[in-house]
């Protein structure tokens, strides 16, 4: 009897210890934290924990366990080519979560987006967008004819571009390219919007990379800054690359390098 006792109690503080393990492969167990630790990681990038999601977590590693030791049984972690693979993503786990730590500890505030974004906002200020539209062709002779064409009022830019120019785009829609900074163009032709006014077409062909040019500035306005909820998200995001990239040259800085 008191033998039955010593056993019942025995198995009481053995249970919940045993309790841990969700699996056994070959003798290895996968304990429930092992679990726990890999849906954590799978919530952070996106997923939502439920039973199904530890069930597949579950055989997931289970999966894993039977390749590795089958790997291991094959010596296959012992090439050195393997083992400089480990080592790489060693250190590449290691890097991001030292990044990780570093913005952790120093996180990006709302007053460094502000004054960001002020600053950002500052230096836009004035900006303007244009309304254009254009025609391009492939030789220069075809594009002088055709301004002197439209100088003369002997065809309108909407039939020109429709019928003679060489963009797919906008060709089609009488030369239209709506509404943009010059930013989105190449260097020459953004020179050229820039020196006409609202009505204004080019005096003469404007060459680039992609033909001859006739242009033409329907109009223009103030470039609308987007408010700071519009861009908190790339603000924080192009803050947090400085400072990693500050940081970095610090650790940098602070190591003798030979």
């Amino acid at each position: 009897m008191k033998r039955l006792v010593m056993f019942a109690a025995a198995f009481a503080i053995a249970a919940p210890v045993y309790a841990q393990n969700v699996a056994t492969v070959n003798g290895k167990p996968i304990t429930q934290k092992q679990v726990d630790q890999f849906v954590s990681l799978l919530i952070t990038q996106g997923a939502k924990d439920s039973p199904e999601l530890r069930e597949q977590v579950k055989q997931e590693m289970i999966g894993r366990t039977v390749a590795v030791q089958a790997a291991e049984k094959a010596g296959i972690d012992k090439q050195a080519a393997v083992k400089q693979e480990i080592e790489l993503a060693r250190q590449g786990i290691l890097v991001r979560a030292l990044m990780a730590d570093y913005l952790k500890k120093n996180p990006i505030t709302d007053a460094k987006i502000q004054a960001d974004y002020e600053a950002i906002k500052k230096e836009q200020a004035g900006r303007v967008e244009y309304k254009l539209r254009h025609i391009l062709v492939k030789d220069e002779k075809t594009a002088q004819d055709l301004l002197a064409d439209l100088k003369a009022k002997k065809i309108t830019f909407d039939a020109a571009a429709k019928k003679d120019s060489i963009d797919p785009g906008s060709g089609k829609n009488g030369g239209e390219l709506g509404w943009g900074p010059t930013s989105n163009y190449v260097p020459e032709f953004a020179q050229a919007v820039e020196s006409l006014k609202k009505g204004q077409m080019t005096d003469k062909p404007v060459q680039t990379q992609f033909g001859w040019h006739i242009i033409e500035v329907e109009d223009t306005r103030p470039i609308k800054f987007p408010t700071l909820e519009e861009v908190k998200p790339q603000i924080t995001e192009m803050l947090r690359q400085q400072e990693l990239g500050q940081y970095q040259q610090s650790l940098m800085k602070s190591a003798t390098i030979k």
